[in-house]
């Protein structure tokens, strides 16, 4: 029975340069049901979903909407149609209010003039509804990422959609935050609403979805019932094999001293007190030091001062030894620093250059790399195939694929690729596996792993529990700026780390500085 389908997308094929994005894909929406969309990094979810929000046009296949065909050729032909999404990277213009951005594209008006009050009246009662407590005149700039997600919700209800669309919700978000945005799904579900949950989170989809449809690289690989299913048996069908959530690892067996930081302070750039207050500690050799906490406690500012994109105002950072406090970040580099930055489009690829010269970023001046300051093509081309292959970077046109045109997981391998194949004796991973699928993270956590058994130091920047308890030989908690705690991983519990990160504990004094 069709008319049980609010919406079925019926053998969608598309096609980009080099790649079958959707490869005949059949997807069904019941109405009132959450339904998860789980696929690795590149096998087509978003894609989907873009030709559902009109976006893109498919080659193949036809849209019904309540079981009538339809022809969705932009986005307002979808909103028409009552479809809404929340895209992974927000689509709102930072220095408008709340407010007018949720209006932006429907603004009422009589006689031409901007009406508004009654617009207000109907963001804070939708506000209110849901739980989605948004200060309607706060400027997007200075709102939380989670109340930046909070008001591309309000915009899609706005609207009056019935068909949300949620692309990667929570890759940017903190447990809290996830855990709020997890009830306000049920709560638009049970008032009717029907939701396409675009994720690779196993755990959010046991918790909140009724059905999942896996799609694994570009191809429709069956839909099951979440209450009869497993978290293990959702992997399988996402990647193809078994895969294992526990990270492997031997004890660690620390060496000398590689980072040294002492007394590190740095001036916060939205508030007159200091972003990170006075940190030290030690990274050695041979093990992992996890610095884990919310979001928004200091660990951006901190990686930033010790990468040198940001200036301290006191402290003094001893890489190998040798004094970087004022060093530059190519000098850092050349030390023996390599870093894996939080945000991948800001601080980690120029999103317009090819693969291949993304690859050689902090390398293009080696000699094998460039004669007499002119570029060899060959040696990078070469190079950039080596770690193509090496590290299974999927890319539609190979080294010179634009890396705007790829995956978010296959933009984060790339950058993996090139900071592990730098060699150097410190490895600074920030979020390394934020918004990408298990095959990916499993991945990812072996390299980690892998450079700390080459007797490299990593200090690992989290906000993923399972991410900072697996991997993990130490655990520093920090909360407001301040070091709070020291935790050993075999020892501590999720509970326990999860009252100091909200600064309910704390262990200071020698054992939270002490190496």
């Amino acid at each position: 029975m069709a008319d049980n389908y609010v919406v079925e997308m019926l053998n969608i094929t598309k096609v980009f340069p080099g790649i079958v994005a959707n490869d005949n894909i059949t997807l069904q929406l019941k109405r009132g049901e959450i339904h998860a969309l789980l696929g690795e990094n590149g096998a087509g979810k978003s894609t989907l979903m873009s030709v559902l929000f009109g976006l893109y046009q498919p080659e193949q296949g036809e849209i019904r909407i309540d079981g009538k065909r339809v022809e969705i050729r932009d986005p307002n032909d979808a909103n028409t149609l009552h479809i809404g999404m929340v895209h992974q990277h927000f689509k709102l213009v930072e220095c408008f209010t709340v407010l007018d951005n949720i209006i932006l594209g429907v603004e009422p008006n009589k006689l031409g003039f901007l009406q508004k009050k009654e617009a207000r009246k109907k963001v804070v009662a939708l506000s209110e509804k849901y739980g989605l407590l948004v200060d309607p005149d706060a400027l997007v700039e200075d709102i939380t990422v989670g109340m930046q997600q909070r008001t591309e919700i309000l915009k899609m209800l706005y609207r009056d959609n019935e068909i949300l669309i949620f692309d990667e919700p929570t890759a940017v978000l903190t447990p809290q935050e996830i855990h709020e945005l997890m009830q306000i799904m049920k709560s638009l579900a049970a008032e009717g609403k029907s939701i396409l949950f675009i994720t690779h989170k196993l755990n959010e989809i046991m918790e909140v979805c009724d059905r999942c449809s896996v799609l694994r690289k570009g191809k429709y690989i069956g839909t099951v019932d979440i209450a009869g299913t497993s978290k293990e048996e959702l992997s399988r069908m996402m990647v193809g094999r078994d895969v294992k959530f526990a990270v492997d690892k031997a004890p660690a067996s620390p060496g000398e001293t590689v980072l040294k930081v002492t007394g590190l302070t740095v001036p916060s750039k939205v508030h007159h007190n200091n972003a990170v207050k006075n940190v030290s500690f030690q990274v050695r050799r041979g093990e992992i030091v996890c610095i884990a906490g919310i979001d928004g406690n200091g660990q951006t500012e901190f990686v930033y001062a010790l990468s040198g994109l940001e200036k301290i105002s006191a402290g003094r950072i001893e890489l190998c030894g040798r004094d970087v406090t004022r060093s530059t970040i190519r000098q850092r580099a050349e030390t023996g620093m390599s870093h894996i930055p939080e945000d991948r489009h800001k601080h980690g690829l120029v999103l317009d250059f090819p693969l291949e010269d993304n690859l050689v970023l902090q390398r293009y001046m080696d000699p094998r790399f460039q004669k007499g300051g002119f570029i060899q093509r060959e040696p990078i081309r070469a190079y950039a195939e080596d770690l193509i292959g090496r590290f299974d970077i999927r890319s539609g046109q190979g080294p010179v694929t634009p890396v705007r045109s790829m995956s978010g997981g296959n933009q984060q391998k790339a950058i993996i690729a090139r900071e592990i194949d730098l060699n150097a004796d410190l490895l600074v991973a920030v979020q390394p596996t934020r918004g990408l699928d298990v095959g990916a993270i499993e991945y990812i956590h072996s390299q980690i792993v892998g450079q700390r058994d080459l007797g490299k130091a990593v200090l690992l920047v989290s906000l993923e529990l399972d991410e900072v308890m697996n991997l993990s030989d130490r655990i520093l908690v920090m909360y407001e700026g301040e070091i709070v705690g020291e935790l050993d991983p075999k020892t501590t519990t999720v509970e326990e780390l999860g009252l100091y990160m909200a600064g309910a504990k704390r262990n200071t004094g020698k054992e939270a500085s002490a190496s």
